[in-house]
């Protein structure tokens, strides 16, 4: 059992390895549309071969590529973190124990609607930043549990001006948390201020009924 939970942890490790380093090369790349692609290339592979996959391996056998929009330059935005109320949640995670999460700020995306943005209180930090849409839950549209824009913890980060006090959120590059794929994964999911009344037909897509 020790050398399973060792092997285990060590595809974990390399599953997060690779996304920081997709991530670096989408801030790198010369175009969002030239990054997205790269994104969607490197997820795909990711869950279809990837021995951390949260895909099922009943799900794998008919795997032809995640659901993902193409590119609307419309959805990118970089924005200015604003003030927020102070305000927190805790959520039990099946491996990480109890994490205590803090809202930092809040961001109006033009047009659309407001995001609170979260830090991770807890060792390591992190910013999540996760997204409910009005296309959750509906034939063809968006996990019903909410996208992750950003999880910096996990890798999952657009960029960031610290002297401008600015973010970048591009909505094309919304995916959906492990748990959507396999049940046995328990992910933080949106909280009432990630919540927008519009829908966002952009991003990763769900085919799925759960959520």
């Amino acid at each position: 059992m020790t050398l399973e939970k060792a092997r285990t942890a060590a595809e974990v490790v390399d599953w997060r390895r690779r996304v920081f380093a997709l991530y670096a090369a989408i801030r790198d790349a010369e175009s969002p549309e030239d990054a997205h692609e790269l994104w969607r290339i490197e997820r795909d592979e990711l869950l279809l071969h990837h021995p951390a996959t949260p895909l099922l391996s009943e799900d794998r056998l008919l795997f032809d590529g995640l659901p993902i929009a193409s590119y609307d330059p419309q959805w990118r935005f970089e924005l200015p973190i604003l003030p927020a109320e102070p305000g927190g949640f805790e959520f039990a995670t099946g491996t990480d124990g109890v994490v205590p999460f803090e809202r930092i700020g809040m961001v109006e995306i033009p047009d659309t609607g407001t995001l609170d943005i979260w830090r991770l209180t807890s060792y390591a930090g992190g910013l999540f930043i996760p997204v409910r849409d009005a296309l959750a839950v509906r034939p063809g549209g968006t996990y019903g549990g909410g996208r992750y824009l950003i999880d910096t913890v996990k890798g999952a980060d657009l960029g960031s001006d610290a002297e401008r006090g600015t973010i970048v959120l591009d909505f094309n590059f919304a995916y959906n948390p492990s748990c959507a794929y396999d049940p046995a994964w328990a992910c933080p999911l949106a909280q009432p201020g990630n919540v927008l009344s519009v829908a966002v037909p952009v991003g990763e897509m769900y085919a799925g009924t759960a959520g």
